[in-house]
C-alpha cells in the first residue's frame, strides 16, 4: 500500500513538472544583447524622464530633429529659437569712403587763358574742373631792380651804363619799401629774370630780384576728389614750360563765386 502511494505522488509531481516547463515558467530567460534597440512607449519615455529627474541622473538625449523643421520653421515651443530662414536682415553695409567726395582749389591763376589751359589738363585726366572768379593778390613775376641813387648825377650815369650795356629798357618807379628804384624787368621765366641779373652784374651792377604781385580778379579752379585719389600738384599745370605762375592747393570756400 504504501509503495503504491509512492508511484502515484512521483507521477503527480512529474505531470507537475511537464506542465511548468512546458508553459515556460521555468525556462532559462533569452540573454540580452548589448546595445541592441528597444521600443519604448511613449507612457514609458514620459515615466522614464520623470525617475531620471527625481533622482538626479540625466535623461537620455532625444534624437534631433531636421535642420529648419517643417518648412524652415524653428522648434522651440514658443522659446524664441531663430532658423537662418526667419534671422532678420543684416543692415546694409557703410557707404565706401571711395564714394566721399572733398572740394579743392587751384589757384590763383593771372588771367582766363592760364585758368583754361589748366582746367583743360585737369579735365583730360578725368576730373571735372570748375573755374571761379575772385579777387585777390596773383604773383605777377620775378622783379629786377637796382636801388636809385639819392643825387641825380649818380642815377643818371647808372642810366648810362646800362643802356650802354644793352639794357635800353630801365625805368625809374617806386620800390618795395616806398623808395624809387630802377626796374631792369619783370619776367616770368627763371631764365630771363638770371639773364637780366648777369647782364647787369656784367657792368658791375648788383641789382635785387624779388617776387612781384598785383591785386585785382584772379581766377581759381575747384575740383572735387574722392577719397581715395591723391593731392593735385601744382606743377602738372604749370602751362608753358619754364614760366612760373606760382599755384597752391587748398579746400575750396563754403560760397564759391560765379562760375564760368
Amino acid at each position: 500500500m504504501t509503495l503504491l502511494k509512492s508511484i502515484v505522488a512521483a507521477l503527480v509531481l512529474a505531470n507537475v513538472g511537464y506542465w511548468l516547463w512546458n508553459s515556460g515558467i521555468a525556462k532559462t530567460p533569452d540573454p540580452v544583447i548589448a546595445g541592441a534597440k528597444t521600443l519604448k512607449l511613449a507612457s514609458e519615455s514620459a515615466s522614464t524622464t520623470a525617475s531620471a529627474e527625481a533622482t538626479g541622473a540625466p535623461a537620455s538625449a532625444p534624437a534631433p530633429l531636421p535642420a529648419g523643421g517643417a518648412g524652415g520653421v524653428g522648434v522651440g515651443g514658443g522659446g524664441g529659437a531663430v532658423t537662418a530662414d526667419s534671422a532678420p536682415p543684416q543692415s546694409e553695409a557703410p557707404a565706401l569712403l571711395g564714394n566721399v567726395k572733398r572740394c579743392v582749389s587751384v589757384g590763383p591763376f593771372r588771367d582766363v587763358s592760364e585758368a583754361a589751359r589748366a582746367a583743360g589738363t585737369l579735365r583730360n585726366g578725368g576730373y571735372d574742373p570748375r573755374q571761379r572768379v575772385a579777387d585777390g593778390e596773383v604773383w605777377a613775376g620775378v622783379w629786377v631792380y637796382l636801388p636809385l641813387p639819392a643825387a641825380k648825377p649818380a642815377a643818371q650815369q647808372i642810366f648810362d651804363k646800362l643802356k650802354a650795356g644793352g639794357i635800353d629798357d630801365a625805368l625809374e618807379m617806386p620800390g618795395p619799401n616806398e623808395t624809387s628804384v630802377i626796374s631792369l624787368g619783370l619776367f616770368s621765366e627763371p631764365k630771363r629774370a638770371q639773364a637780366r641779373v648777369a647782364q647787369a652784374q656784367a657792368l658791375s651792377l648788383n641789382p635785387a630780384v624779388t617776387d612781384r604781385k598785383r591785386n585785382g580778379n584772379v581766377y581759381w579752379i575747384d575740383v572735387d576728389l574722392k577719397a581715395t585719389d591723391g593731392m593735385l600738384n601744382p606743377e602738372d599745370l604749370q602751362g608753358e614750360a619754364g614760366r612760373i605762375v606760382r599755384l597752391e592747393v587748398k579746400g575750396c570756400p563754403d560760397a564759391a563765386g560765379p562760375s564760368s
